[in-house]
């Protein structure tokens, strides 16, 4: 087994001459003696960026801060307002003072990185003996911790889109909010692009009409339109671009066998690689060893992940224990005992999807291996950047080929990243569908009033263009369901009274506040035995094609299936080899257009006998096959290749450009052969 590939520095830092000329010199009286004193007991010095950011804070501006992940963004953004506070209270610790109220909300799209948020922030200011106090609000948060916010709640709360969208849906939502000073919006370039974002831009637009003087900072590490993801986030207001430390090592390899020949050339789960896996996973459970870390195993997929930890557990039954499991349609109790693992170092091993990816602050993380292909650019770096999280450490990655095809998309990841060709953000330009959801959530807090709200929703980026006739669709489609759901009560949402949009249905509200969300998916069927455990959620269609007493594997278990009932399976635990592992919607990945031209000019540059990666040769056997019977075309060309068979003539197309191209293409193309001729 030999590794290869080289370090990558990803935009180096910036020359000191580049650096903010008024910061230096004003820096030393900014900060306060107990922040200093704080630093200075961890042996830490603030960045540049950092007190650029702190300093910009207090002169109420806003901004977007991008930096390398484990660079101390969250301080950044998390000591302007500590700082803020500090300014009027010196003598805190002398003096008798209340937590204050709600003064910053921390929004973060996933509920693991969440969770670790709250002990992120929480643990400077207990540190300081700040009286703040700090909150948690997801979709995990139990009906008593949220009951108990209500009547008092934290002065910083870290919550997600739509746990804040439910918020706004309470009558007293203004009330609740009125003191928010700072909204900080954590991994912006994982939400933008996205319905998520979107519903982001809209709660936003309503905390401002609120608080015309809020100050909204955003958290980004990877993307390639920094400009315009700042512009989205402030809703085209000037705020501050503040790049923080972009030194940042990573290192990119691939795990390449010594004989690629017997390689399968297709498919996406297979476990061709798994000994050569678990040998680069021995040293994390060596108990001997200090140095080697935790270990992160990413997959594509949830059902690949359930595979991948089945069949490391099968060759290496010692691990048992120490080698964990973590997707999200696990119950929110073993993703937390897997994400606890690894703070406190008792796992050594996990194999996780995306649920892992974002700033969850696990370390020390020794080693990180992509299983498959990364699809992306920025999802193979931010996945890096697990290792090494923190400030002057190398960040590597080890990507892990399942086919054969696999080591040339590993390749042309680490080029493109060394290229700095990063993935932009697509922006969604106004979706109706959010916007109507957003209306009624409106109309569950204390109503709306359409004249006064519509300035405030174009004043969003996603909604800026918003035509008077899609204005008056949104509006008639909450009142009446439009022109195709009128005849239907329970689309009639909302009734105008007084000239203001309420909800007054209680069936309805309750329904709304159930179901508020943009992430679409499949009906998910709870998974319990039968005493009532819960083990997760899976999709219903997947339950569909199973009788009872078929087995499954599922939270790393093999499953029976016993009964189903009011959405639940209800199964016990079974030892039987004929399984099947569930599958999700999630998994039809598609393959970025920057990965895609990467792996287009790595196949040309073969061709030519250019410069070649060490995955291209260690392949080169498949592809002078593929040169001799057929053709590798170059980066502009599209391959085409026909056979006949018994069944008839084929024709298989190859634009090397990912799921998304190839359906819009097979579409198309289709139409058009329909034009010609009648055909199915």
């Amino acid at each position: 087994m030999a590794t290869v590939g080289a370090a990558i520095v990803l935009n180096p830092a910036p020359e000191a001459d580049q650096l903010p000329d008024q910061l230096p010199d004003q820096l030393p009286g900014l900060l306060p003696e107990q922040i200093t004193a704080w630093f200075a007991a961890k042996t830490w010095a603030p960045f540049a960026f950092q007190r650029e950011v702190w300093e910009a804070y207090l002169r109420g501006e806003s901004g977007l801060i991008h930096c390398a992940t484990g660079s101390g963004k969250t301080l950044a953004a998390w000591f302007g307002p500590v700082l803020e506070w500090l300014e009027h209270n010196p003598h805190y610790l002398v003096a008798d003072i209340e937590a204050p109220p709600l003064t910053v909300l921390w929004i973060t799209p996933m509920r693991a990185l969440a969770a670790d948020t709250v002990d992120s922030i929480q643990k400077p200011i207990s540190q300081l003996g700040l009286p703040w106090t700090v909150g948690l609000r997801t979709g995990d948060t139990s009906s008593a911790v949220r009951a108990k916010q209500n009547k008092k709640m934290p002065t910083a709360l870290v919550t997600t889109p739509e746990s804040l969208c439910l918020m706004l849906s309470q009558p007293d939502a203004e009330t609740t909010l009125a003191s928010v000073r700072c909204v900080v919006v954590d991994e912006w370039h994982e939400l933008l692009g996205s319905k998520r974002g979107v519903q982001v831009e809209l709660a936003l637009a309503r905390l401002r009409t609120w608080q015309p003087a809020l100050r909204t900072w955003g958290l980004s590490a990877t993307l390639g339109n920094l400009e315009q993801a700042r512009e989205v986030l402030l809703a085209g207001k000037v705020g501050r671009m503040v790049s923080g430390v972009q030194d940042k090592q990573v290192l990119i390899d691939t795990l390449i066998p010594s004989n690629v020949h017997k390689f399968p050339w297709a498919g996406h789960l297979g476990l061709v690689m798994v000994e050569e896996v678990a040998k680069q996973l021995d040293a994390c459970f060596d108990m001997e060893r200090t140095d080697s870390g935790t270990a992160l195993v990413f997959t594509n997929t949830r059902s690949q992940a359930e595979i991948w930890y089945q069949a490391l557990l099968a060759i290496r039954p010692m691990w048992s224990g120490e080698l964990a499991l973590h997707h999200g349609s696990l119950d929110k109790s073993v993703r937390q005992y897997v994400e606890d693992g690894l703070k406190s170092g008792s796992l050594r091993a996990v194999v996780a999807t995306s649920s892992l990816d974002l700033g969850v602050d696990f370390s020390p993380v020794g080693r990180v291996l992509q299983i498959g292909s990364p699809k992306g650019v920025a999802r193979l770096l931010q996945r890096a950047g697990r290792s090494g999280h923190a400030p002057g450490q190398v960040s590597r990655i080890s990507c892990v080929p399942s086919h054969a095809f696999e080591f040339i998309e590993a390749a042309a990841a680490r080029v493109a990243a060394n290229a700095k060709k990063i993935e932009s953000r697509r922006l969604i330009e106004v979706p109706l569908d959010v916007l109507v959801q957003h209306l009624v959530t409106l109309a569950l807090g204390d109503g709306f009033i359409p004249v006064e709200v519509l300035p405030e929703i174009k004043s969003t980026f996603a909604f800026r263009n918003l035509t008077s006739s899609q204005w008056q669709w949104a509006l008639d489609f909450i009142t009446r369901g439009g022109d195709a759901l009128q005849a239907y009560p329970e689309y009639q949402k909302v009734v105008v009274d007084g000239g203001i949009y309420v909800v007054q249905n209680a069936t309805i509200a309750r329904r709304h506040r159930m179901n508020v969300g943009t992430i679409v998916s499949d009906a998910m069927m709870e998974i319990r035995f039968g005493n009532g455990a819960r083990l997760g959620f899976v999709e219903e269609s997947f339950i569909a094609r199973l009788k009872a007493g078929d087995a499954f594997t599922f939270a790393g278990r093999t499953l029976v299936l016993v009964r189903i009932k009011d959405m639940t399976a209800y199964v016990k635990a079974a030892s039987s080899s004929n399984k099947l592992v569930p599958s999700w919607g999630g998994g039809k990945m598609p393959l970025s257009s920057e990965l895609a031209a990467a792996v287009r000019q790595i196949l040309q540059d073969f061709k030519t006998q250019a410069h070649q990666e060490p995955e291209v040769m260690a392949v080169s056997r498949m592809l002078a096959t593929q040169q001799r019977v057929s053709r590798i075309p170059d980066a502009a060309e599209l391959l085409i290749e026909q056979f006949e068979s018994k069944e008839g003539h084929h024709i298989f197309m190859f634009p090397f450009a990912g799921r998304h191209v190839h359906t819009g293409l097979a579409a198309l193309l289709s139409y058009r052969l329909s034009l010609m001729q009648a055909a199915t």
